[in-house]
């Protein structure tokens, strides 16, 4: 109703208003309360002085009460003016970004300042970009992210009164400019409140807070300092905690004020755009899981995640009845147009997001390479494969399979899928083999109801309960693979410390060099910020090596190829289609020991797995 009166929209936008400066002011009157309980034993110790010098309190005890007095205000003083140093010097967190400048996207930003200007609110002092499907207003007022504002884009300190505005870089790639457009203007309309002056110090107020708690887990603090800072975070904990209702309204508030003030602007076209931020947001996680992360542990990233969303987005339209026709939006203006080089900003996102979800290094390297779309099945995907096969048989090796059908192992049986399959495969006879009689098996007739009253028989069916496992051979191979994939993993983050020292030292050792384009800006502290996924068990692991292990086979003898599924990662392409009825068929192998699923569609495919397949 108000979104389509101009009357109700404003009532609404000062509606928000008033409750985001109502919870500003009651941030600040905690802030007033804990400064009057620092200062209250020093205004008390003031009215003692003054009563020894009129005469009102003399004599010995009052003598004691002032001098006991005056030591606490001091103490007290020193503590809260240590607190306030540690609150007004803590750096606050800062989003990892990529910063735009003015240069690089001059389009984006006329774009954004006439947004700006049709909601009469200031516009921002700069725009950054985020692998992520969201967008929000950032403030960085604090000197240290000024410094870097004023290092990237060459502008006086002034610049960074405004907060920076947050664009995630999948919308830029996915959604046209009119729909971005609608989209941004909740979010530009933000800084209207974002300008007052109660709002902007009581979130100056709770992000020094909350940067205060995590001073004490600064590194390079020794003891004393570490002692002192882990008092500070004490007090800062307590403020947030009296503030945080507070905060959390006035925030709600400033959103609803910026949402109202954007009904006026592209009010249908941004109905359609919340489509949009969906599914973009379905599509770049299927892209970062499924095809993204197998590059990532290789060592390699895409160096055009952004553009791959397109095609992931296209190829879910194409599949998904709900999302028929959005690909025909394709034929309009991308919001990508609107920078000056989309690909080197696709690149650097890409690289964050590398950084972000998988923890991988800030600059590529020997170890850490980009790989382009085209090259993704050959450098990624039967790279992978071979890599997993290599290692599934070194692990073979290690156990020397003595247990299996085959045979211990010799080196003329090579690399062969039918070595792994004669491993993990179990006797028909050992599957089903009846069990064996019982003594109360022995003694009661067929059918006898009365059997189960015997408490040997009782005892024989709790025993049933703790059946053997289904696959030993499996669980014990998985548990290898499980130790040698941590070692492997280990001597990784090895190296990828090592590389961020020494890249540490370089930096440190000029730091007059140019900061390159586009910057990168955010913390240098543990990554991955975002793991996408748990870590795998055992079996699930011992399931992708013997897929890989099946690939290889098919690739080396047979008409098979590696392939790239947008929307489900690395792919098999049997006779130009996926191999999409693959992984039922190992499942049978490594859970149940039961190769006929697998020998059969072999059989079907062409493979030969008792031929050797090329390891890496």
């Amino acid at each position: 109703m108000y979104g389509v009166s101009g009357t109700g929209a404003v009532v609404g936008e000062e509606w928000g208003a008033r409750a985001a400066r109502s919870r500003a002011l009651a941030v600040l009157r905690v802030r007033g309360r804990a400064l009057g309980l620092a200062v209250l034993p020093a205004a008390v110790a003031v009215v003692l002085y003054a009563g020894g010098v009129t005469g009102h309190f003399t004599g010995s005890g009052w003598d004691t009460a002032r001098w006991v007095v005056t030591v606490l205000a001091v103490l007290v003083l020193l503590a809260a003016t240590a607190v306030a140093l540690v609150v007004a010097r803590a750096r606050p967190a800062a989003t990892p970004t990529v910063e735009l400048s003015e240069t690089a996207a001059p389009d984006l930003y006329r774009l954004v300042r006439d947004l700006a200007d049709r909601l009469d609110v200031p516009a921002p002092s700069a725009i950054a970009l985020t692998p992520d499907c969201d967008s929000w207003l950032e403030d960085r007022t604090h000197r240290a992210h000024r410094a870097h504002h004023k290092q990237v884009h060459r502008t006086s300190d002034s610049a960074g009164a405004a907060p920076v505005l947050v664009i995630g870089s999948p919308f830029l790639w996915w959604m046209r400019v009119a729909e971005l457009r609608a989209v941004l203007a909740p979010v530009v309309a933000g800084t209207g409140p974002a300008a007052h002056p109660d709002i902007a110090a009581a979130r100056r107020f709770v992000r020094g807070l909350d940067a205060a708690v995590a001073v004490p887990e600064t590194p390079g603090l020794d003891p004393f300092r570490r002692l002192g800072a882990h008092g500070v975070g004490q007090v800062a904990r307590v403020l947030l905690r009296a503030c945080r209702g507070h905060a959390g309204e006035m925030e709600r508030g400033v959103a609803a004020a910026g949402s109202e003030r954007a009904q006026a602007v592209d009010y249908g076209v941004r109905i359609v755009a919340q489509e949009q931020v969906g599914l973009a947001y379905a599509g770049w996680d299927r892209l970062l899981t499924r095809v993204a992360l197998p590059a990532w542990r290789m060592g390699r990233w895409p160096a055009k995640l952004d553009a791959g969303v397109v095609s992931a987005l296209t190829e879910l339209s194409r599949r998904d009845r709900l999302a028929d026709g959005f690909s025909s939006r394709l034929g309009e203006r991308p919001a990508c147009d609107l920078l000056e080089e989309p690909g080197a900003v696709d690149e650097a996102t890409s690289l964050l997001a590398a950084r972000l979800f998988h923890g991988g290094p800030a600059e590529a390297g020997p170890d850490w390479s980009p790989v382009e779309w085209s090259q993704y099945p050959e450098e990624v995907v039967d790279r992978k494969w071979r890599t997993d096969a290599a290692r599934l048989h070194e692990v073979l090796d290690r156990l020397g399979v003595a247990d299996s059908a085959a045979g211990p192992s010799t080196a003329a049986d090579g690399p062969t899928l039918t070595r792994v399959m004669a491993h993990l495969s179990v006797a028909p006879s050992a599957k089903e083999q009846p069990p064996a009689p019982t003594p109360a098996d022995a003694h009661a007739p067929d059918g006898d109801p009365e059997a189960v009253d015997d408490p040997s028989a009782v005892d024989d069916l709790s025993a049933l309960d703790d059946e053997p496992q289904a696959n030993p051979a499996a669980d014990a191979l998985a548990g290898a693979l499980s130790a040698l994939l941590a070692r492997e993993e280990a001597a990784r983050e090895a190296r990828a410390a090592a590389t961020a020292a020494e890249s540490a030292k370089t930096a440190a050792a000029a730091p007059s060099a140019a900061t390159p384009h586009p910057a990168v800006s955010g913390p240098d502290g543990p990554l991955p910020l975002f793991p996408l996924q748990p870590p795998r068990t055992g079996r699930d692991l011992l399931a992708d090596h013997v897929t890989a292990m099946v690939c290889c086979a098919a690739v080396d003898t047979a008409e098979a190829v590696p392939g790239l599924d947008w929307l489900d990662g690395p792919a098999l392409i049997v006779g130009g289609e996926r191999a999409s009825d693959l992984g039922p068929r190992v499942l049978a192998l490594v859970e149940d020991g039961d190769p006929e699923p697998l020998r059969a569609w072999l059989a079907r495919t062409g493979v030969r797995p008792e031929k050797p397949v090329r390891l890496v």
